[in-house]
């Protein structure tokens, strides 16, 4: 006999659903104007992309969300932007995957060229200091909000505290050694207890693993940026920890073997990344800019092109690995054994934070080891707006950095 036919859906239900289009325009409207406004390096970006997702969007619930931080600290690159490409794959499927991780990179790619650009013209780094002091302020306030209500959810029993507190330890006593990447020994320590911890008769489904433009120039030009896509290509592929592992990569590379770099020029770069908005990879986009502009001859056609084939390459490791591994994180979150891992590691996530959030707060609030009163001030009002009522991140970060520019004119 054959069955009948599928009802349509009801008028109500197909109008209480966005449609896929909706869901990738408010994709995209989301992370481009964090692409703009999130600065402060991976944790800041965490709790702001928290508050939007989270607290304001319900995409996902807190519970989801830790789980995604916890898990791409085991994909190699830029945490904080594979997290956004995740989110866009769950809220907009592939398309959404392409448009969240593209609206993220964008914005600081547009930003760092043209200061590039006037590297190459000056020789120097346009001066920000002053808006940096206010937006340096806010961060913290953004970041401490996040502990707050990431701690809420992931800390919840004497197991959970009793990681926590060891990983915060751990956290400290690791920070000199970056080059052990602690954040991943950390977190793997805790997955370890965490699975233990759920250790219990064996379940029926066995732990998953997840496995693991043309232009006419010289060809001097043509296979020296070819020569440079390869190795940020590689960097981005193989790229485990924070910031100071980025820096070790690139001073190995960049100065090191080819010599394109001197160390100033290194430290130049990695600023640029620093004080602009995105992640702090699209300091590959100034790398290239001034690789493809001077050091291969290019000018600025060949900057051009260079900065965008750099971002290209550093960035392009990530969509591949979440595209891979997304769809299986729903399965491994389902197994008793990942659970108790996911549980444990999340503890260890909100402890990382707090042991960042001590270090970037001594930096901004407490310069040459006296109080910056006005920063402070600044830090205590926004964590007021964040927790209180509620305000969106993004207007705390043009507030802070308005007053630091109100601040410098004095």
């Amino acid at each position: 006999m054959t069955p009948p036919p599928p009802s349509p859906p009801r008028p109500e239900a197909a109008a209480a659903a966005p449609s896929r289009r909706a869901r990738l325009l408010e994709v995209a409207a989301v992370f481009a104007r964090l692409g703009f406004t999130a600065f402060g390096g991976p944790p800041a970006h965490v709790a702001m992309i928290e508050d939007e997702v989270v607290t304001r969007r319900r995409w996902v619930d807190r519970q989801h969300f830790l789980d995604l931080v916890a898990s791409v600290n085991f994909i190699p690159g830029p945490n904080s932007t594979e997290l956004a490409i995740h989110l866009g794959l769950i809220r907009a499927g592939f398309a959404g995957l392409v448009v969240a991780g593209a609206c993220f990179i964008f914005p600081a790619m547009l930003i760092i060229l043209p200061l590039a650009y006037l590297y190459v013209r000056t020789g120097a780094l346009p001066q920000v200091s002053a808006a940096m002091s206010g937006i340096n302020a806010a961060v913290i306030a953004i970041v401490a909000a996040a502990v707050v209500r990431f701690a809420r959810a992931a800390v919840t029993d004497a197991f959970t505290a009793g990681v926590a507190v060891a990983s915060v330890a751990a956290g400290f006593w690791l920070a000199p050694r970056p080059h052990l990447q602690p954040e991943l020994l950390i977190l793997a320590a805790s997955a370890l207890l965490g699975a233990l911890s759920a250790a219990r008769p064996a379940p029926r489904d066995a732990l998953l693993a997840p496995a693991l433009l043309p232009l006419a120039v010289s060809p001097h030009w043509a296979a020296e940026t070819t020569r440079m896509f390869l190795f940020l290509l590689k960097v981005g592929a193989t790229l485990f920890g924070s910031g100071y592992v980025l820096v070790s990569y690139l001073q190995s590379g960049l100065v090191d073997r080819y010599h394109w770099f001197t160390r100033q020029e290194l430290l130049d770069a990695i600023s640029i990344g620093q004080v602009t908005p995105g992640p702090l990879l699209t300091t590959a986009t100034f790398v290239g800019y001034v690789l493809g502009a001077r050091t291969f001859g290019g000018g600025v056609a060949g900057g051009i092109v260079g900065g965008v084939l750099a971002t290209a390459a550093i960035f392009l490791p990530s969509f591949l690995f979440v595209a891979a591994l997304g769809p299986l994180l729903p399965r491994i979150r389902a197994n008793r054994y990942a659970r108790g891992a996911l549980r444990a590691m999340n503890a260890a996530v909100v402890a990382l934070i707090v042991v960042v959030l001590w270090r970037l707060g001594g930096d901004a609030l407490f310069p040459a080891g006296r109080i910056d009163w006005p920063s402070l001030a600044i830090a205590a009002a926004a964590l007021v707006a964040l927790l209180v009522w509620n305000v969106n991140a993004t207007w705390l970060i043009v507030a802070g950095a308005i007053i630091g520019v109100a601040r410098s004119v004095q």
